[in-house]
């Protein structure tokens, strides 16, 4: 019989001010520095988007060390970047930025969208990149809603969209730097399923909107404990729907490096930060206006 995965931490997803952004940032939080190989997590929106009302328009910054992905729940983004790349990113959709030694992107909701008016609401995750890789190639992937592999639980009540890594007989179609799970998992009124999850991963589940039964033991419900993580033990991590849920589920091979961040940087020296910074200033990342 498989072993569940012993629950470390059950947090909530308070608000910060990010700029003109209100946004979740339950990673980091206090007692929890990171889940290497994660180092941040953002819960975005819903923002209700209008011509009036754009708070989310990220003009272009800068990004080294590590990967910047979006994940995209309501809405439309549409995201540029130094490499040339240009792209409209769907509900449903990803997007999979491997900074290395540096990239310059902008993103903001469509100007369709903007005049259409709707949803916005995505998660933004950091994951970190080791030391050997840190100064690799910047590289962009996307992907839409329709591309990525699902697996069902046996009662068809849970969907578990596999974005990188693997679940049961399917595996995720971004190539990823470092060994990573990210799944994406919508489930009806009593769904459940069990979800694979290798015993030295670090990991952790955050919920969008619902409530659920983790591990048959802890519930956790939007507003209130919406984040929980996992020790390096066991190799199962099952939940059941109370009612309808959206969450992420993440896992990864811990890196275990010492880390110097500092703003869109994020090395393993004082040292490599300043040069990231002045390699920025000089236009060694790239330009994007």
């Amino acid at each position: 019989m498989k072993k569940f995965k012993t629950i470390q931490h059950i947090v909530t997803s308070p608000f910060v001010n990010m700029g003109p952004i209100k946004l979740r940032q339950p990673l980091p939080i206090q007692g929890i520095e990171n889940v290497d190989p994660f180092l941040l997590l953002h819960h975005y929106g819903p923002y209700a988007i209008s011509e009036f009302n754009n708070p989310f328009d990220l003009g272009p910054h800068p990004h080294r060390g590590f990967e910047p992905i979006t994940l995209l729940f309501k809405g439309e983004q549409f995201h540029r970047d130094s490499l040339g790349n240009e792209m409209v990113v769907k509900a449903g959709g990803v997007q999979w930025t491997t900074a290395g030694s540096g990239i310059i992107h902008a993103e903001a909701p469509t100007k369709a969208f903007v005049e259409k008016g709707g949803d916005l609401e995505g998660i933004q995750l950091w994951l970190n990149l080791p030391a050997k890789d840190k100064m690799i190639t910047p590289h962009y992937q996307h992907l839409e809603e329709k591309q990525i592999p699902k697996v069902f639980s046996e009662d068809k009540k849970v969907q578990l969209n596999v974005i990188a890594g693997h679940q049961k007989n399917e595996s995720g179609l971004i190539q990823t730097q470092t060994e990573v799970n990210v799944f994406t998992v919508k489930a009806n009124e009593g769904g459940k399923i069990e979800i694979e999850i290798p015993e030295h991963h670090q990991s952790l589940i955050y919920l969008l909107e619902g409530e659920i039964l983790v591990n048959g033991l802890e519930v956790l419900k939007k507003g209130e404990n919406q984040m929980v993580t996992f020790k390096q033990d066991g190799s199962t991590i099952q939940f059941q729907a109370k009612k309808e849920t959206i969450l992420l589920v993440l896992s990864g091979k811990p890196i275990r490096e010492k880390i110097t961040q500092y703003g869109p940087y994020v090395m393993n020296t004082q040292t490599e930060v300043l040069e990231a910074m002045r390699d920025y200033q000089q236009g060694k990342m790239g330009y994007l206006y």
